[in-house]
């Protein structure tokens, strides 16, 4: 299956040459989006780390329902923080509300020293067709 490289209307343009998100074989990997409160590079962020978060997640959910998914379908997470320490509680408590309880996916993160825009958050993920019909207990 050829790889479907997805522009997404209304998501934030990109601040690099990317696709917003790329597809092959039921695999989506969304691009790391940034907390615009636009679609325009120019467009402000929010104050503070929680108004950020829930930026970005609304962002990567308006890439995955033009996929035509949702963040149940997110398998993998990575979350970039550049203020770590100061930033990680109130991102985690505002992140854990988008997903349902005992479903969230599998997630790494990083503190790094700067990201595009001068953001305070960037998430990418990897999402996949069909497994929200998974089953929510797994054997084992």
């Amino acid at each position: 299956m050829s790889p479907i490289f997805h522009m997404i209307t209304g998501a934030p343009d990109p601040v690099a040459p990317f696709s917003h998100a790329v597809e092959a074989d039921g695999w989506v990997f969304v691009t790391g989006q940034m907390p615009f409160t636009g679609v325009s590079l120019d467009a402000p962020y929010p104050e503070g780390i929680e108004a950020q978060t829930r930026q970005v997640l609304k962002n990567l959910q308006t890439v995955l329902a033009g996929c035509g998914l949702g963040l149940e379908h997110a398998l993998s997470v990575r979350v970039y923080l550049t203020h770590f320490d100061e930033d990680y509680a109130a991102m985690n408590a505002v992140y854990a509300q988008h997903f349902a309880s005992g479903r969230h996916p599998a997630r790494t993160c990083i503190g790094v020293t700067g990201l595009a825009k001068g953001a305070r958050i960037e998430i990418d993920l990897v999402a996949r067709r069909g497994n929200s019909q998974a089953a929510a207990d797994p054997p084992g």
